[in-house]
Formats: structure tokens, C-alpha cells, sequence
């Protein structure tokens, strides 16, 4: 040792990161490992029960080296959270290890969701001479199932549904390589020693087609003659079809009961998609991520899909091949058929029930639904549908969250309280809390059938003990006859807190963007329980997340037959009708607008004079009819009025239609802002707009150029009242929420003017506008009404 190195010693650190996020799984140790090692330090990284433990030993300047380069080269599918810096005692030792995870009774790490399959993967499986040629199960460190498999954490092999697949000699190497890209890839295997795939008819016999290439050869063959084939995915089962034959869509449509509501459609890659819809740069981003969302697209007038694929819908949702089998699947088609191919790709289950996952319940559910099955015996632990994103702004908006995004948290930092959110009734999601971290659930659908509420009930235990959430808190929907309120309601040992449906959807928008003060709230939906007692939907709110002031919102109305209404537009068509024109029975002014029989009741009308005639009762007398200012039964009724859609078959439907006919940027109508009495809020009232739509429908004015009027129209109100809670309130930040916000035309339009006027506009983005954004909202508020309780 020289004299200046015995003068000066280098000292010798030792400090220990406590990382928290997306960081079991998802290759983030042997990237530590490998971090590590370059910059010559020693120590070690583990999972542990509240996140990766990391230890490292060297001097100062080499750990602030490797702390310089953590975040910057992180994995992609790594999330880092938060990290805690602790200095500890020097151990000495050489060499930097991958310990064993470490297992407790209150575990919590963060769970990464489900990938597609990466480009690495994808080159393995078209090499002939990789061991992995054909094999739809590919996957490494960088891709493949995570949530839809995993049972307990911490995040080992054990804790999978691929417990019972031996690794081989040469996937157990892979395995314990931290210099291979599989290293401590969990579900990671091979032909040998992996999962196998297999082909069996609707009567369950299985068929003699044993390899995965000449498996889907037998599938394109039964897929180009019309036939419907049910095959398992990462998530749950999926039925297709070609999406070129109107028969074999339309068969698809009369067997699985869903009459209107649109396929989604999966093609090759990019130019495929293009071939049959407009793909923007930033569209072809989301079609590209390794989310593999739906994307919905503007679809071209030459596509040469049946028309049954998007009946009436100017859209069409695209996805690509988000799986090694669905790539080797296409890979095959191509082989028969050429370039082209457009496959209807959904959910395999019957209209309105979960997501079929198991082989069994395939064959039995799916039966009358799909000519063959292809089954795969890598058990599904927790089904997850597809998730569908519309871009708007260059980000990928989520309308409905799953494959490929549940559960990503959503950092909330509202204390450490354990809460269970419940959602809404419609496009249920439920949400926890842990941590700080909101971890809201993938989509479970209508609560509205058994089938749905098992589904629910079942993915609330599992990440419950997931993520070991204990709720002394339980946040629900004021509505009482919400069954996501009853399931609330029935827990015990928790304190409950109920949450006005609207001031949920704000607060959940602000919860996305980290937003604290008050807002002005633009919640715009179908339904929701008002304080009142009436149905809310057209709202106005100064809010924050402790409470609201309902500053204004659309007239009410009063609504005939509850939800009867709601599948039949023209009973609320009928209703603006009368509050417009003061019950005057002119035929020539409300008649014509419905284009009403001139006599009796004709087969195949959506009504009758006689219908109108006890509508019309019910309406003015106010029996069995509720007060509505939802902005959603604004759309059906405008829809009804101009002739466009007199009955729905799904929710949503009148509102999809009235925003694809709707063509220029045309002026608004006419509407008023009245002063509400003493106390209660300012009503919009529109009854100028109805009464000019009926003079136009009168004059033959395009529906396509009123539809644009209406929406515009609703701008203009948005602008209006927002601009006069800034003077009085001075408010000046506007968050948007509500299902009504999925429409591109208006959320443009709200968010183009407001800012326009000098407002902060902030949407939804990685949570849905609609009652998937509910369950966060109401997380927010719990954890704030009880933070400001003292709890």
C-alpha cells in the first residue's frame, strides 16, 4: 500500500434502498444485479414482503453512480414507486447476490398486470432453429401473464398457476441465469416442459391435431368456412369469427344474444389495421403498446368488414395479436389466406356474463356459442377482459381497464388507511386501498345478473388477500338499491362512508391528477342519486374532496317508467316534449318529430298512439315517473326527437349514434340560465333548444347537421356556467367526469373552449370517465372524510 493510499483510505458505505412499485416480476433484480456489478459494488437484492430490499456496499461515488443510473435504465415494464435511503453498517463481503424473496403474514407489494408478447420472443418463436419455433406459450422476464396467474406474493413460481410445470434442464438454467433475459422469469417454459394447447369439438371429444401450427391450420380452415371458434387466452376465453363474412358474424351475433353493441376486431399489425380504419401516429402508439388495448378507429368506407361487425358506428375497435399463440395464430392465417384477414375477437361468454376461464365451464357456457375450442392447460387464475382505450390528445383515454393495466396502482397519498371502495352498478370496478396507493380493480361489468356479482365478489377476496387489504373503511354509492351497496352495507366491523355518485366521478379525476383545493366539477352521466332525492346526471359541483356545492345543473324532467325509459328514448323524447311545450297535444309541432302512426298500433313502430296516450298521462299527472337532470336522458331524447333512435338495445347506444352523424362544427341553440330559489341550484334550461329542433325537423333540416347543433349547444353550457362560477367562486381549474366524456365531440369541445376562456381543464385518463372511475373517487373522499375526522 502506498503512502498516499495509507493517508487517504477510500471509506467504505453500506446503504440500504427500500423500493416500492411494479417491481416484482418484472425483471427489476437481475437488472439491479447487473447495475450493480458495474459499478463494483457488493451487497445484495431481494424481494421482501413490502417491497425489493437492495443493499449495496462501495464508496460514496460508486453507490451515487449506481443510484444516478437506477431510474434512468429501468426494465420497461418496471414502475418505481418510492424509494427509502438508509445508511447501515459496513459488512464487507465481495460480490453482489440475488437472495431468496422473503414471505410475512402482511405482505404488500405491487402486482405488474399481464403483457404481450415482446419482439424478442416473437424472433425466438420464427426462428427455425430456436427451441421455442411455434411455441404459443413464449414468454420471459419482459412479457407474458402476471396478474391473470399469480396467487400470492411475494411474486416466486410456487405463487402461480405455473406451480405445476417442472422446468426442464434447459428453462431451469434460463431460470437461474441473472445474465438471461428469463431469469426468474416465473412463468417462463418451453415444448418440453411447458404448457400444451389442444383442439376439441363442442361435444368435448378431442380432435388428433396435436402441434400448435397444425392445431390453428384446423382453426383457419373452420374460421374461413364460417365457423366460431372459442379459444383460451391470457385472460379468459375469447370467441371469433371472420370478420369479412356477414354470415358468420351475424350467427356469432344470434348466439351469443348481443344484438347491436359492436365487435372488436383483431388484425396482423399496423398496416393491417390500416387497410380497414384512419390510424394517427399516436393511435398507432396505443394499437403498438405492450398493453394491446382495444383501440377504437374511424373505420375506412372500403374496410370490407360486414356491416354487422359495427352496426350503425362509424368506429370499429382494433386490437393486434397480443399473445404468442394469437401471433402464430395470424402467422398461420396468413399462410391460407394471405394478408387481409380481420378476425371479430370477444369475450367469450354469453352478452352480459364474466369472462369464461376454466375448460370446463368453456364447454358448457360456450357450447351453444362456438363450433370448436382450443384449449391450453395453464390454469387461469383471475379473468381479465380486454381493455378498450379511444386516443384523444395523444394519450390512450381507458374506457374500460383491464388486460394490461390491472391492477397498476394509482398513488393517492391520502394516509395509510385500508379502504374498500365499492363502485357503481354499471361497468362495476371496485377499488383498495393500501399504502397510499390506490389499487383500483379490473372491469367486472353490470352488476346485474348472479353470474357478475360472483365474478365481483370473487376478484374482491382474491386481491384482498393479494395484497393483504384488511378495510376498516368501506366507501359505497348512495344509492341503496346499487347491489354494489348492498355487498357494502352487509360488512361489519368497518366504519361506512357513503358518497354522492358525481361528486365521486370528480373526485376521481382529481385523484388521477393529484388535484387538492376545489374545483369546478362537470359530472355529465345517465344516473345517479342525487342529495335531493331525484336522478342526477346533468351536474354543476364546486367540490373538493371533503364535500360539494351543487352549483347548477340541467332542468329536470320528469321521466315515465324508471328504467323502462332508458331502453325506450322516445318516453324521455316525449317528456322534453311536454316541458317544452306545456303539454300542448300540437300534433303538427311533437307528432311529426316522432313520425308517430296516423292511426293505431303498426307492426314493427317502437310505439303506439296508445302508448303515448298513458305516457303522456303518467307524465302529467306524475305517476310512477322520477325527476331527472341527467345528461345522458338528454342525449336519448334528442336522439328520439330528430328520428335517429327510438329504442336501445344497449346503454349508451342513442348517445354513440347521435355523435357519429354529427357533421360541421354549426352554431348552438338557444338556452337560458335560471337563477334556482333561495338555496338551491341555477338550472340550464333547454327548452329553446327543443323547441327549435321540432320547428327544424319541421323545416327537413339534415339530422346530422342538429346532432352537431345539440352538441355544441352543450359546450356553450359548459362554458357559460363554468364562467360564472369563476367570477362568484373563483374558481378556476375544471374537472370533467361522467360517461357523457366519452364522447369525443363534446370532451373536445368542453376542453377546447374552457381553455380557450383561460381554465385549467383536466379529464380522465388512465381511470374511465364512465362508473369505472367511480370506486377511486369514492376511495379519495373515504380517505379524506376520515383523515379529517381524526382517523
Amino acid at each position: 500500500m502506498d503512502a498516499l493510499t495509507t493517508r487517504n483510505p477510500v471509506k467504505v458505505l453500506r446503504t440500504r434502498l427500500l423500493v416500492t412499485g411494479v417491481v416484482q416480476g418484472v425483471g427489476f433484480r437481475p437488472y439491479v444485479h447487473k447495475l450493480a456489478r458495474r459499478f463494483g459494488l457488493s451487497g445484495f437484492v431481494q424481494n421482501g414482503p413490502t417491497g425489493v430490499v437492495i443493499e449495496l456496499e462501495g464508496n460514496g461515488e460508486q453507490i451515487e453512480a449506481f443510484l444516478g443510473a437506477f431510474h434512468a435504465e429501468a426494465p420497461p415494464l418496471v414502475r418505481i414507486g418510492r424509494v427509502e435511503r438508509s445508511e447501515i453498517s459496513a459488512l464487507g463481503g465481495e460480490g453482489f447476490a440475488i437472495h431468496s424473496s422473503k414471505s410475512a403474514e402482511a405482505a404488500f407489494t405491487l402486482v405488474p398486470p399481464d403483457i404481450c408478447v415482446c419482439e424478442q420472443c416473437l424472433a425466438e418463436m420464427r426462428d427455425p432453429e430456436d427451441r421455442r419455433l411455434d411455441y404459443p406459450f413464449t414468454n420471459c422476464t419482459n412479457c407474458g401473464p402476471r396478474y391473470s396467474i399469480i396467487l400470492d406474493i411475494p411474486y416466486d413460481r410456487p405463487m402461480t398457476t405455473m406451480a405445476g410445470f417442472a422446468m426442464c434442464e434447459d428453462c431451469r438454467r434460463e431460470y437461474e441465469d441473472p445474465e438471461d433475459r428469463r431469469f426468474h422469469a416465473q412463468p417462463n417454459a418451453c415444448p418440453v416442459c411447458g404448457p400444451r394447447m389442444r383442439l376439441v369439438g363442442r361435444d368435448g371429444v378431442a380432435w388428433s391435431e396435436k402441434e400448435p401450427w397444425t392445431v390453428l391450420q384446423r382453426v383457419a380452415d373452420i374460421l374461413r368456412a364460417g365457423g366460431i371458434v372459442a379459444w383460451k387466452g391470457l385472460g379468459g376465453y375469447q370467441l371469433a369469427c371472420d370478420a369479412r363474412l356477414p354470415g358468420a358474424v351475424e350467427e356469432l351475433r344470434r348466439r351469443k344474444r348481443r344484438s347491436d353493441k359492436a365487435f372488436a376486431v383483431m388484425v396482423a399489425d399496423v398496416e393491417a389495421a390500416r387497410r380497414i380504419c384512419f390510424v394517427s401516429a399516436e393511435e398507432r402508439v396505443a394499437l403498438t403498446s405492450r398493453e394491446r388495448p382495444i383501440v377504437l378507429l374511424k373505420r375506412r368506407d372500403d374496410a370490407g368488414l360486414a356491416d354487422a361487425v359495427s352496426p350503425a358506428n362509424p368506429l370499429t375497435g382494433v386490437m393486434l395479436p397480443g399473445t404468442p399463440m394469437h401471433d402464430l395464430l395470424f402467422r398461420v392465417l396468413r399462410n391460407s389466406w394471405a394478408d387481409g384477414v380481420a378476425l371479430v375477437m370477444t369475450s367469450g361468454n354469453v352478452s352480459e356474463e364474466p369472462i369464461v376461464i376454466g375448460e370446463e365451464a368453456a364447454q358448457a357456457q360456450l357450447a351453444g356459442i362456438a363450433d370448436v375450442f382450443v384449449h391450453h392447460d395453464r390454469p387461469i387464475h383471475t379473468r381479465v377482459d380486454d381493455s378498450v382505450v379511444r386516443v384523444y390528445e395523444g394519450r390512450a383515454m381507458l374506457l374500460r381497464r383491464a388486460r394490461g393495466y390491472a391492477p397498476n396502482p394509482v398513488w393517492m397519498g391520502r394516509g395509510d388507511l385500508e379502504i374498500f371502495a365499492a363502485g357503481a352498478q354499471q361497468k362495476s370496478a371496485f377499488c383498495l386501498t393500501k399504502a397510499g396507493f390506490a389499487l383500483p380493480s379490473q372491469h367486472l361489468g353490470d352488476l346485474e345478473n348472479f353470474e357478475t356479482l360472483e365474478f365481483y365478489q370473487e376478484t374482491l377476496d382474491r386481491m384482498r388477500r393479494l395484497f393483504h387489504v384488511k378495510p376498516t373503511v368501506v366507501a359505497h354509492d348512495m344509492h341503496p338499491d346499487y347491489m354494489s351497496t348492498r355487498l357494502a352495507l352487509a360488512m361489519e366491523g368497518v366504519t361506512h362512508v357513503a358518497v354522492q355518485h358525481h361528486h365521486a366521478h370528480i373526485a376521481a379525476c382529481m385523484a388521477e391528477h393529484g388535484l387538492e383545493g376545489r374545483v369546478i366539477g362537470v359530472a355529465w352521466d345517465g344516473t345517479g342519486l342525487g342529495m335531493d332525492g331525484t336522478i342526477w346526471g346533468g351536474e354543476f359541483l364546486a367540490a373538493d374532496y371533503t364535500g360539494f356545492d351543487r352549483y347548477a345543473h340541467l332542468r329536470t324532467v320528469p321521466m315515465a317508467g324508471g328504467d323502462t325509459a332508458v331502453r325506450e328514448p322516445w318516453r324521455v323524447g316525449r317528456s322534453y316534449l311536454l316541458d317544452a311545450f306545456g303539454g300542448l297535444e300540437d300534433r303538427a309541432r311533437t307528432g311529426a318529430s316522432y313520425r308517430m302512426p296516423e292511426s293505431g298500433e303498426e307492426e314493427g313502430t317502437a310505439f303506439s298512439r296508445e302508448k303515448v296516450r298513458i305516457v303522456d298521462t303518467l307524465l302529467r299527472r306524475r305517476l310512477h315517473t322520477v325527476e331527472t337532470s341527467s345528461c345522458g336522458r338528454l342525449f336519448d331524447a334528442v336522439a328520439a326527437l330528430i328520428g335517429l333512435r327510438q329504442v336501445v338495445t344497449f346503454e349508451g347506444q342513442a348517445a354513440m349514434e347521435l355523435e357519429a352523424i354529427a357533421e360541421g362544427d354549426g352554431e348552438s341553440y338557444g338556452f337560458a340560465l335560471q337563477p334556482g330559489a333561495k338555496g338551491s341550484a341555477m338550472q340550464v334550461d333547454l327548452r329553446p333548444m327543443i323547441r327549435a329542433m321540432v320547428q327544424e325537423m319541421q323545416n327537413g333540416v339534415r339530422m346530422s347537421t342538429m346532432a352537431a347543433r345539440f352538441h355544441h349547444t352543450l359546450v356553450e353550457v359548459a362554458i357559460a356556467v363554468s364562467l360564472r362560477m369563476r367570477d362568484e367562486l373563483g374558481l378556476t381549474r375544471v374537472c370533467l367526469g361522467g360517461g357523457c366524456f366519452q364522447n369525443m365531440r363534446l370532451l373536445d369541445g368542453c376542453v377546447t373552449g374552457l381553455r380557450a376562456q383561460g381554465f385549467d381543464v383536466f379529464y380522465p385518463v388512465d381511470v374511465p370517465a364512465n362508473d369505472g372511475g367511480i370506486a377511486l373517487g369514492q376511495a379519495a373522499i373515504a380517505a379524506e372524510v376520515m383523515r379529517s375526522r381524526g382517523a
